[in-house]
């Protein structure tokens, strides 16, 4: 089966860059290649199937003892190393089983089995971390290629101009003010385009840790769903791990106090001696708690101090949490507030005065440099409003990905 699955995942993995280059690479298509490759999610499966194999051994009897001896052999005289001379000789088998109550067993059980709810909580955590850090290289790499277009746009339009300036000045309509002026303005597009460019790059190889190949063209993504307070604490990693390691300890202090009535041992042997009959015995180890309170009491102690301890730490993780939503929670109203009022501000502002400078151009009232700065401009505007949605859109993912799945807060 798992070289079944391990195919599958090669093949979907071969797959993905014909089909990328064949339209947009989306989002949801990033996070599922990202989870069937994701060896965080490998460990904790894991580590889950190896939780899971105890519970079917935790409530089972130790294994039954068989004993085999050989007592009361001679070692000197005429008779010594024989085992059929001396009628003391006998020759012994038996069979011995430790005995655990129902009652200790089922703690023993129930104590596995919140091992394995949080082996599940490990998984799932890894699985929504895998999730959040692959939209978020998404995002990065979108958002710096939005950019990258502008920039590259920005550098040929100042190729262009230049090109304009140059002709003008061949034909005595130009100056060579205009000339210089614009040359220094293509040197700081086209290094503006091989900044982006650069910033792009390394977006694309952080998202290609996620999804194992390079993908040429993405998608938008689509709006998250974003959880509200309440919820989002609740179906947190930590505050979810905290909830299940109390459930480990408080089964831990269960099976400690089980500890208290001892484990029984039943024993029945068949003896052999020679010119005698033969002997049976049957017998019963039963230990003796003759100083609980120093010892099995001690233990149940220790059990419960580490309940109160893991109760401190979750409540923790309910704070942290808690002020960690807010925060994101206040930053995307903010980043949104301030995304209207730029848009409104700065990039429509900067949009008029392009076109604008390019009406005075076209009539003769502008120069190509009022032009280029202009567009510029605009591009500069443009450039730090996509900054600003990918700082929203990297905290809506924050809010959307980073809590469990709904299935995992049952």
């Amino acid at each position: 089966m798992p070289h079944v699955f391990l195919c599958a995942t090669a093949m979907v993995a071969a797959l993905l860059p014909a089909l990328a280059a064949a339209e947009p690479f989306t989002l949801e298509q990033a996070v599922d290649v990202a989870i069937r490759r994701s060896e965080s999610a490998r460990s904790g499966r894991a580590g889950l199937a190896s939780a899971s194999a105890v519970t079917l051994a935790a409530s089972e009897l130790p294994d039954p003892v068989l004993r085999l001896a050989l007592e009361d052999l001679p070692v000197t005289g005429a008779d010594r190393f024989h085992t059929a001379r001396d009628s003391m000789t006998t020759k012994r088998i038996g069979l011995a089983q430790e005995w655990s109550s129902s009652d200790k067993r089922a703690a023993r059980k129930a104590a596995a089995e919140a091992v394995v709810g949080r082996e599940s909580i490990t998984l799932q955590s890894a699985l929504a971390n895998t999730r959040l850090q692959t939209t978020l290289a998404y995002l990065d790499a979108f958002y710096a290629a939005e950019s990258l277009e502008l920039t590259t746009l920005m550098a040929h339009h100042a190729h262009e101009e230049l090109a304009l300036s140059r002709a003008r000045l061949a034909s005595a309509t130009g100056s060579g003010q205009e000339v210089l002026g614009l040359t220094g303005a293509l040197g700081i597009a086209e290094d503006d385009a091989a900044e982006v460019a650069q910033q792009a790059s390394v977006a694309d190889v952080a998202l290609e840790r996620w999804v194992g190949f390079h993908a040429s063209e993405l998608a938008s993504a689509v709006p998250f769903a974003i959880l509200d307070e309440p919820s989002y604490v609740a179906r947190h990693p930590a505050v979810m791990a905290a909830r299940r390691d109390t459930d480990v300890a408080e089964r831990a202090v269960t099976v400690a106090a089980t500890n208290r009535n001892p484990d029984w041992t039943w024993e029945v042997g068949y003896a052999q001696r020679t010119g005698y009959s033969d002997l049976v015995t049957v017998g019963v180890s039963i230990p003796l708690p003759i100083a609980r309170d120093r010892r099995q009491d001690r233990e149940t102690a220790s059990k419960l101090a580490l309940v109160e301890r893991v109760d401190a730490d979750r409540a923790e993780a309910v704070r942290a949490a808690t002020v960690e939503y807010r925060g994101l929670a206040s930053n995307r109203q903010r980043l949104a507030d301030r995304i209207a009022r730029y848009r409104l501000g700065v990039v429509t502002v900067a949009e008029q005065r392009t076109a604008a400078a390019t009406a005075g151009y076209r009539s003769n009232q502008a120069s190509l440099v009022t032009l280029f700065e202009a567009r510029h401009a605009e591009v500069e505007a443009r450039r730090k409003l996509l900054t600003l949605q990918r700082d929203l859109a990297r905290t809506e993912a924050e809010l959307a990905f980073r809590p469990l799945a709904d299935e995992t807060a049952r």
